[in-house]
């Protein structure tokens, strides 16, 4: 390799790590909302807290993950348009994408009582835990405009090659949440109520302050409302995101079952796997750190049809990701039982917990490829793609699942997550080589 290529190497790697390295300290420090929640309850005294909130958890993750796409299809969008040096076109996608968040979250709280009641139907827990996680619901609910506001308006900025704003705002959230949550749960004495009210808090105040510097740090031209709002413009907004959409309905249904089966199991074995996904929680917001620079860079390059750079681009991004997958999977093993003896207090679930704690060891071997496509496959805004491999992994997951759980109990329901994962990475490393991405 000569020296110009080594330098130009060496660009893609430093552009890389600018975007990804404050988008890691992002995704660190965004599960720790639901993280400190899941701690908190782990030292409440029972097993029922921490059932409740992994059951409360489950029930947003559903409802905030079919929205993903205010995220992901801003990031795109808003990334090709900025190569494009298109200001409107950026300004259209930020507003389109607030507009549809409101309005969504704002359907979400007027259907409450009835969304929680389906959902704790679905979930078949029992009447304490179902009682506790109705409670978590009914105030967190209230968080839903400003949650998925933040949902595009960190997509947005990703687009437009910043994710600096984003990881302080991240960080301003966490330290609210940490700091309410524990008032509220220790001095007022509050439960359940006060994890809920202080993630609450939490998120209007990362929206406020997000919204503000969205507006004040970038020159938006003029764009009227009736223009932005017009059918028309409507409509290519939601058709590009609609893959998006049906790929999240999946995931949705997949991360649902998951937990699901594990309450049927109790609510001891529901506890163990709450703790076991916090480990799946902070591989995937690490690894979608890479992922979303590639969302921003593979935009960027596609935006400005820049071929070469995208190719050279790409096979560096799945050298991070490699060794990002082998960084976790190395820690699960050696430091496994620490992380979950800091989750919780309770030694009989901790005790259950580490029979399966090799799956979590698993999974960051078995799914980095998955993560690291989807990245480079929203940037492209090759979303069908996306949507294929989701739709055929997860007929995978539940074929697997209906055949293995009845055999090896809980030790089925992992071995068809991680079918489901890798699975995903198989297929998008396929469609990479027969799709153009420019």
């Amino acid at each position: 390799m000569n020296q110009n290529s080594v330098n130009l190497q060496s660009g893609v790697n430093r552009s890389i790590l600018m975007l990804a390295v404050p988008s890691i300290v992002t995704n660190i420090t965004t599960p720790l909302l639901a993280l400190m929640d899941v701690t908190i309850a782990g030292h409440m005294g029972a097993p029922v807290y921490i059932a409740a909130i992994a059951v409360g958890g489950s029930m947003f993750n559903m409802l905030y993950w079919l929205f993903g796409f205010l995220r992901m299809g801003s990031s795109g969008l808003t990334a090709q348009a900025f190569g494009r040096g298109d200001s409107v076109a950026v300004t259209t996608v930020l507003r389109q994408a607030l507009f549809v968040a409101v309005v969504v979250g704002c359907v979400m709280i007027l259907l409450q009582g009835p969304v929680c009641a389906l959902i704790l139907r679905f979930m078949d827990t029992d009447v304490a835990t179902s009682a506790m996680a109705s409670e978590y619901f009914r105030i967190l609910i209230w968080g839903a405009p400003p949650y998925l506001a933040t949902f595009a308006l960190s997509g947005w900025f990703l687009g437009m090659q910043n994710s600096r704003v984003t990881m302080w705002v991240s960080i301003l959230i966490n330290v609210t949440n940490i700091a309410v949550s524990l008032t509220l749960v220790y001095v007022a004495h509050m439960g359940i109520a006060g994890i809920a009210t202080g993630t609450l808090t939490a998120q209007w105040i990362g929206f406020i302050v997000l919204f503000i510097l969205a507006c004040r740090r970038f020159d938006h031209p003029a764009v009227a409302w009736r223009e932005i709002l017009s059918v028309a413009q409507l409509r290519r907004f939601f058709k590009v995101n609609t893959d998006i959409f049906l790929r999240t309905v999946c995931l949705v249904a997949v991360t649902m079952w998951f937990t699901r089966m594990g309450a049927v199991q109790g609510d001891r074995m529901l506890a163990v796997n709450a703790l076991l996904m916090q480990f799946f929680t902070l591989f995937s917001y690490f690894m979608d750190g890479f992922a979303f620079a590639g969302e921003a860079l593979t935009g960027r390059f596609v935006g400005a049809a820049d071929r070469v750079m995208l190719h050279r681009f790409v096979v560096a991004l799945l050298k991070w990701g490699g060794a990002v997958a082998l960084m976790f999977g190395l820690a699960y093993v050696l430091f496994g039982d620490l992380l979950l003896g800091l989750l919780s207090s309770d030694e009989g679930i901790v005790a259950i917990a580490h029979d399966y704690l090799w799956w979590s060891a698993t999974v960051p071997f078995v799914g980095f490829l998955a993560f690291t496509w989807d990245g480079v496959f929203i940037g492209a805004t090759a979303t069908r793609w996306m949507l294929l491999s989701m739709a055929v992994a997860t007929v995978a997951f539940f074929v697997i699942e209906a055949f293995a759980f009845p055999l090896l109990g809980n030790h089925g329901l992992w071995l068809a997550f991680v079918c489901y994962l890798l699975i995903r990475g198989i297929i998008l490393s396929i469609a990479y080589r027969h799709i153009k991405l420019d």
